[in-house]
């Protein structure tokens, strides 16, 4: 498979992720996060670490940011291809009253290309964020 097309297929991976940031359909959670993937990331002065499962809680239990009617905001700003089979991604995204730059490991798993670690940095905090 030539460069051109893996890179689509994992603009498609990253826009899933983008989707699921902001409706947290859970329903496609699977086709975005391997169940093995791991969460990192400060918030505050605290490294925050969560599994797949963990995550996919958090979002089942909090209002999407489309619920609330808050701004969608998302970017790609890198994606390196390592192999066919694995890419890092470089995005910014939104969710409700919080700008995130997330790292994502993402690798090819029986076709589909999911996200197996992610490391988020709060970027941005807007007003009216908790």
């Amino acid at each position: 498979m030539k460069d051109t097309a893996l890179h689509q297929d994992v603009l498609a991976a990253i826009d899933r992720y983008f989707d699921l940031m902001f409706d947290s359909d859970v329903s496609r959670f699977d086709r975005v996060f391997a169940p093995t993937a791991q969460l990192h990331g400060f918030r505050g002065q605290e490294l925050r670490v969560l599994t797949a499962a963990a995550y996919r809680r958090v979002l089942e239990t909090t209002p999407s940011p489309e619920a609330k009617a808050a701004p969608r905001q998302q970017e790609v700003l890198l994606i390196d291809l390592a192999a066919p089979s694995q890419a890092l991604a470089k995005v910014r995204v939104r969710v409700d009253q919080t700008l995130y730059v997330d790292y994502l490991c993402l690798h090819l798993i029986d076709g589909e290309w999911l996200v197996t670690a992610k490391s988020f940095h709060v970027e941005r905090q807007f007003a009216g964020a908790d």
